[in-house]
């Protein structure tokens, strides 16, 4: 190691301390830095014993942050893509499920505020739903805009 350079769990403390991590992110951004194999791995260990990496707190953290202007399905795949395990990330979005109308409604009237008058806007405004991990089913009820669903 170089004089000056931040050890692993130096450098794993830092990202810890700007956001939740979890430990396959901290091992994805932090290899480039491991001289001998393993220390890495004992690093993480190290600090996971010590409760500063918690896949827990990362799902907590994401929700907070994401569902409110993501649907489930895009709240999945950034949980999938952090290496949170698969069991965790259904219980996750099961908890979104119930809510993903109202919130694709929210997103929906942040942006637009009218329904589509044409063929192209609508194409338009389901477009920006399904980027967003909105379902179809629920993206068709958002442009029908039917209050009584």
């Amino acid at each position: 190691m170089a004089f000056g350079a931040p050890s692993l769990k130096g450098r794993a403390l830092r990202l810890l301390s700007q956001r939740e991590h979890s430990r396959a992110e901290l091992e994805r951004k932090l290899s480039k830095y491991e001289e001998e194999p393993g220390t890495l791995a004992r690093a993480l260990d190290e600090l996971a014993a010590k409760d500063f990496i918690s896949e827990a707190r990362v799902v907590q953290s994401v929700l907070h942050q994401r569902a409110a202007r993501l649907g489930a399905a895009r709240v999945r795949q950034e949980l999938l893509h952090k290496g949170i395990a698969p069991a965790a990330v259904a219980e996750a979005v099961a908890g979104l499920r119930g809510s993903e109308l109202e919130r694709a409604r929210e997103v929906w009237c942040r942006r637009f505020g009218t329904l589509p008058q044409d063929a192209a806007e609508r194409a338009k405004q389901t477009r920006f739903l399904l980027a967003r991990g909105f379902t179809c089913a629920v993206v068709g009820k958002v442009l029908r805009h039917d209050p009584d669903e």
